[in-house]
């Protein structure tokens, strides 16, 4: 993967295989999909995370955000259409939310559905979409124009108006191809409107699930980084003996493997919350922002081991040192993350300036 990570390309040859794990759809029963626990589902988003962070994401977007927007807030005709392909990794999806100028402030979103004859028309522009340059089903998240709740729509790859663009430059999820979506007009016949979605809060399920995906993640990326540090020191001589023997090392490996252990026990004990219905936002932002900020921890460790060598991408630990960043920021920032838990333990939102929220009362 480090050739593809390298050049910023997506393996797309590497669909046919992910497929065969049989992911996509995760939690998802019928329609071609595995059914799988949360447990397992995060579990497995982990392992493919241990090997390489892109892949993992790739699956998560596809699976736990598009899959799972159309399993539980789609027609039965629309699970029946669009599943088992996606389940099959036959078809690509995406899920689009956030906008060039609404990234944590999301359900402030500008991009609009209007009624038209027959269907809706769509007119916007979203920024940071994974798999968006080449996804074949797009789940799009717009505000109904009559309503100003948000709805959400189901557009197909080539629809006339509809154009997206790799985001380039980034030092991290480098083969995942984040784009720019523009949206110009763009006809979604009504069939292809998700009819249960008609407010912010109907996709709360669907991302109250993906945060606990995203939060397994680097648990995966601190799990592959530790295997790659144990055999490094294991391997690697200086002063006449292995760099496994010396003190400072093995404190490092030991303090990293403490993280981790404390990590997985927090992301089990999200998905065991979840699956008793007892799972609250609070619950899932804590164990997001926490999670992610031990395993910066972790990474940062493993970058010192493997001294000059932890730049190279070619040892891999380099390489999940990058990709950890965007995940410390998606599915909401360490900080976004602390006020949702801070304002379940407390009672108070502290979302927007004392004297901002005040001038508007």
């Amino acid at each position: 993967m480090t050739e593809y990570w390298e050049k910023a390309e997506f393996p797309f040859h590497a669909i046919p295989k992910l497929a065969t794990l049989g992911l996509a759809g995760s939690t998802t029963k019928g329609y071609g999909c595995p059914g799988l626990s949360v447990t397992a589902s995060a579990i497995s988003i982990a392992e493919v995370a241990r090997v390489d962070a892109s892949c993992s994401t790739f699956i998560l977007v596809h699976s736990s955000l598009a899959m799972s927007t159309i399993a539980l807030c789609g027609s039965e005709a629309q699970k029946q259409k669009y599943l088992p392909s996606l389940a099959q990794l036959k078809t690509v999806g995406c899920w689009a939310l956030t906008e060039p100028d609404y990234g944590s402030d999301a359900s402030a979103l500008k991009t609009s559905a209007t009624k038209v004859p027959g269907g809706w028309q769509l007119d916007g522009q979203k920024r940071w979409i994974g798999n968006s340059t080449f996804a074949d089903v797009l789940v799009i998240l717009a505000r109904n124009a009559d309503t100003k709740q948000l709805n959400g729509f189901i557009v197909k790859k080539g629809a006339p108006g509809l154009k997206a663009t790799k985001i380039q430059n980034k030092i991290g999820l480098r083969m995942v191809q984040n784009g720019d979506i523009l949206l110009n007009k763009v006809f979604v016949p009504e069939e292809d409107r998700l009819t249960g979605i008609n407010s912010f809060q109907d996709i709360s399920k669907v991302l109250a699930m993906s945060r606990i995906m995203v939060a397994w993640q680097p648990i995966g990326i601190s799990m592959g980084v530790y295997d790659m540090c144990h055999r490094y020191l294991q391997e690697r001589k200086q002063f006449g003996a292995p760099l496994a023997a010396f003190q400072l090392n093995q404190e490092k490996l030991v303090r990293m493997l403490g993280n981790i252990q404390a990590m997985v026990l927090v992301g089990w004990r999200l998905c065991k919350l979840y699956e008793s219905g007892k799972m609250t936002p609070g619950h899932a932002s804590l164990g997001k922002a926490w999670i992610s900020s031990k395993s910066r921890e972790v990474v940062s460790l493993g970058r010192e081991l493997l001294g000059g060598n932890g730049i190279l991408a070619d040892f891999l630990v380099a390489k999940a040192f990058c990709d950890l960043e965007p995940i410390f920021t998606y599915e909401g920032t360490y900080d976004i993350n602390a006020l949702v838990t801070g304002r379940e333990i407390t009672g108070i939102a502290s979302f927007k300036p004392a004297a901002l929220a005040k001038a508007r009362l």
